[in-house]
C-alpha cells in the first residue's frame, strides 16, 4: 500500500469522475441567499457527516460509511482510493485597535463587503493505492490524522491599510480507511470490495456541547472515489442477470456507490450519501458551481441576482465560494441565463395508437422552419404536443366506451373519483354531474374526459379559456339519459 501521487492515467481517470463529486462534496454548502444571516444558512453540513464516535449516542448520527460492492479484476490489478470530505473550519472576525491590537467584533464592514464569523469548509482527500491482491481475508487499514491549527488572514482595506484580520480554528481530525475483498462462489472471478470509512477521533463532548462543537471535528459531505486499472465494477443499479442475488446481498449504510464516469465504461465508482444514478453528469448548461446540485440553475441564479446591493455584500464577506456565486449571476450573459430555461436531452417519434405510421407522425418543417440554436433540431410545422399534429385526433369528436356506452363531448355523467388517481380536491366532487367537455388522448396512449361541474359559477369561464377538470374514464358514470 502506498500514499504517493496517483500514476498519470489513474489521476485522469479519476479526474473525470471529480466534477460529479465536487457537486456532492459542497452540497447545500451555501445554500441562497448566500449569506451566514439567511435562515437557510443556520442549519448546514446535512450529507455525509461522519461525526466522533462519542457523539453518536447523543445526536443519533453515524460514524462510519459502509459500502460495499462488486468488481471483476484482472491478474496483478491495483485499487486507487480516494476519500474527500470537508473539515469545518470556524472563522472568527477581528478588528484592529488603535494601539495596533486586535479586537473580536460580530461583523467587520468594508467597502465591498461584510465579514462575519462562519465556518468554512475547508477539502480534504486521503489518497492511496493498493495491490486487490493485498485486500484477501483481513485487508488493509489506512489511519489519517489532520492536527489542530489556528491561522490567521490579513484583512485590509482598498488602500491596503490593514484594518483587521480573520482567525482560522481547525480542530484535531482522526479516521481511518478499511477495505477488504472476498471472492463470490460460481465460475465467474468476482469479487466482493467492502470499504468502510470512520471518524475515529476520541474528543468526548460535556453537557453543555451540542451539534455546533462536534462539526469541527466531523467528516464532512464524505465520499469516496474508486479506480481500477485492471477490470471493471459492476452496477449496484442495473447488474447482470447471475450477478443480481450478490448484488442484493450488499450492504451499504449511510452511502451508495455507482458507476461514474463515461457510460460503458466500469473503471470508476462514487460511493455518495446522496442517492445517484449510474455514471451522474454535471449538466452540461451549468455556468458554474452553485453548490446546490439538485436544484435548478435558473432558479438560483435568479433568486441570487435579485438580492439587493446590501445583501450582496453581505454574502461576498460570508465566503469565498459565495463571493465567486455573486459575481457570477451578476456577469452571466442573456443568452447564458435563456440556456439555463431547459434543453432537450433525447427526442422519440410519438405516434398515436392504431393511427397510421405516416399520417399519424408530425409533419417535416418547411425549408426555412425555425429551428433551434442550441441543439440545431429544426422544429416541424406544428408541434408534436398540438392536436393538429396528428389528424387521427379529435378531441371535440372522439368518444370513449364507458360501461358499455359512447361519452363524448355533450354528455352528462356523474362523477366517481378514486382514490389511486386524484387527490383531496377532487373527491369533494364525488356524485356530482359534470358535462364533458372533450375525451382527450395523451402521448403514451392515456385517455383522459375533460368535464365542467354543473351548478359551477365559473362553468362558462373554464370553458372559454379550456381550464378543465379531468378524470379517467373509470371515475365517471353515464347519466340515464345518456345511457
Amino acid at each position: 500500500m502506498t500514499t504517493t501521487t496517483f500514476t498519470p492515467g489513474t489521476e485522469a481517470r479519476l479526474a473525470v469522475a471529480r466534477q460529479v463529486a465536487d457537486a456532492v462534496l459542497f452540497e447545500g454548502y451555501v445554500l441562497y441567499p448566500y449569506r451566514a444571516s439567511a435562515a437557510k444558512n443556520r442549519l448546514r453540513w446535512q450529507f455525509g457527516v461522519l461525526v466522533p464516535p462519542a457523539w453518536t449516542p447523543v445526536a443519533e448520527e453515524h460514524d462510519f460509511q459502509h459500502t460495499e460492492l462488486l468488481m471483476e479484476p484482472r491478474q496483478g490489478a491495483t485499487l486507487a482510493v480516494e476519500v474527500r470530505f470537508l473539515h469545518s473550519r470556524r472563522r472568527t472576525v477581528q478588528r484592529t485597535r488603535p494601539d495596533g491590537g486586535f479586537e473580536t467584533v460580530a461583523e467587520l464592514r468594508l467597502e465591498d463587503r461584510v465579514l462575519v464569523p462562519w465556518d468554512e469548509g475547508h477539502e480534504e482527500t486521503v489518497r492511496f493505492t493498493v495491490p486487490v491482491a493485498e485486500l484477501a481475508d483481513t485487508g488493509v487499514v489506512m489511519p489519517f490524522e489532520r492536527p489542530a491549527a489556528d491561522t490567521t488572514e490579513a484583512v485590509t482595506d482598498d488602500a491596503g491599510q490593514v484594518v483587521g484580520r480573520l482567525v482560522l480554528r481547525r480542530e484535531e481530525i482522526r479516521g481511518a480507511v478499511r477495505l477488504s475483498t472476498s471472492e463470490l462462489d460460481g465460475p465467474y472471478r468476482t469479487q466482493r470490495l467492502t470499504v468502510v470509512v470512520e471518524n475515529t477521533s476520541d474528543w468526548s463532548p460535556d453537557e453543555s456541547a451540542d451539534r455546533d462543537a462536534a462539526l469541527p471535528r466531523s467528516l464532512v459531505a464524505s465520499h469516496t472515489l474508486l479506480c481500477l486499472d485492471g477490470g471493471g465494477f459492476l452496477s449496484m443499479t442495473d447488474p447482470p442477470e447471475w450477478a443480481a442475488g450478490a448484488t442484493a446481498a450488499c450492504r451499504n449504510l449511510h452511502t451508495w456507490p455507482v458507476l461514474a464516469g463515461e457510460p460503458g465504461r466500469r473503471d470508476l465508482v462514487l460511493s455518495s450519501p446522496i442517492i445517484l444514478e449510474d455514471h451522474p453528469a454535471i449538466a452540461p448548461e451549468s455556468p458554474g458551481a452553485l453548490y446546490d446540485a439538485t436544484e435548478i440553475d435558473e432558479i438560483l441564479t435568479l433568486r441570487t441576482a435579485a438580492l439587493t446591493d446590501e445583501e450582496k455584500r453581505e454574502a461576498k464577506g460570508t465566503d469565498p465560494r459565495a463571493a465567486a456565486v455573486i459575481d457570477l449571476a451578476d456577469s452571466m450573459p442573456p443568452e447564458i441565463l435563456e440556456r439555463l430555461h431547459g434543453a432537450v436531452r433525447g427526442l422519440r417519434e410519438v405516434v398515436a395508437p392504431n393511427a397510421p405510421a405516416v399520417p399519424g407522425t408530425p409533419a417535416a418543417a418547411p425549408p426555412g422552419a425555425p429551428g433551434d440554436p442550441f441543439t440545431g433540431v429544426t422544429r416541424p410545422a406544428t408541434p408534436w404536443w398540438d392536436p393538429g399534429a396528428d389528424a387521427s385526433v379529435d378531441p371535440a369528436h372522439d368518444h370513449v366506451q364507458v360501461g358499455g356506452h359512447a361519452v363524448r363531448a355533450g354528455s352528462r355523467v356523474v362523477l366517481r373519483p378514486r382514490l389511486r388517481h386524484t387527490d383531496a380536491q377532487d373527491l369533494f366532487l364525488h356524485g356530482r354531474n359534470a358535462l364533458v367537455e372533450a375525451v382527450l388522448q395523451d402521448v403514451d396512449g392515456g385517455v383522459h374526459i375533460a368535464v365542467t361541474v354543473d351548478d359551477d359559477p365559473g362553468a362558462d369561464l373554464r370553458r372559454e379559456q379550456g381550464r378543465f377538470l379531468y378524470f379517467q374514464p373509470d371515475e365517471v358514470e353515464p347519466l340515464p339519459e345518456d345511457a
